[in-house]
């Protein structure tokens, strides 16, 4: 059977984002946790919840996505908060926005942290060189480098991606070969 939930994870700039493109120009619907998480920084029953728990983190009386990020980087207490309101929200959308499609991809960046990858029928797992990874989220977010090594303390080691039994597309290349190991990853499932 085919399969028809797939999520697509991978550490922080490990390029999820570029394999997601190549599969929505392949013409699969593709959607996004993060896409999910900016559209809820715009539901005001969510920022309420937000005022209340982070009342430290406000600018002008509304959450400050900034002073939030900032706040739960450096306080695994507050991050694990921030995960147990936001979380349930996105994944309920997700699988909501998937369920309507025969084969649908969903881009979910901590799947294994938030053991989310029963939910999926299949899980393609992006992975590239750890430096390569640092240096993207550096020029993409502006961040520095000890911004960006406390934000991938807290997601999964990628060199344990083979235990997983998902499949591996490696991203250490040109785009080109990135679209050839996103091809020949679509025909392993046979959807292609």
């Amino acid at each position: 059977m085919k399969p028809s939930k797939i999520a697509i994870t991978g550490g922080l700039g490990s390029g999820k984002s570029a394999v997601c493109a190549i599969i929505q120009e392949l013409g699969y619907p593709v959607f996004s946790c993060d896409a999910i998480n900016r559209a809820l920084w715009q539901d005001a029953s969510y920022l309420s919840v937000l005022r209340e728990v982070f009342p430290d983190c406000l600018t002008e009386g509304t959450p400050d996505k900034a002073k939030i990020t900032a706040r739960v980087f450096a306080d695994s207490v507050a991050l694990q908060r921030l995960n147990e309101i936001s979380h349930p929200r996105i994944m309920k959308q997700l699988l909501e926005d998937m369920s309507r499609h025969p084969v649908s991809f969903g881009e979910v960046p901590l799947l294994f942290e938030g053991g989310y990858a029963p939910l999926f029928d299949r899980i393609i797992a992006v992975r590239r060189e750890r430096e390569a990874r640092i240096c993207a989220v550096m020029q993409r977010d502006g961040a520095t480098r000890e911004q960006v090594l406390l934000r991938m303390a807290q997601q999964f080691d990628p060199d344990w991606l083979e235990s997983t039994g998902c499949l591996i597309v490696e991203n250490n290349g040109s785009h080109e070969a990135l679209r050839r190991a996103v091809i020949q990853t679509l025909e392993k499932l046979h959807i292609l």
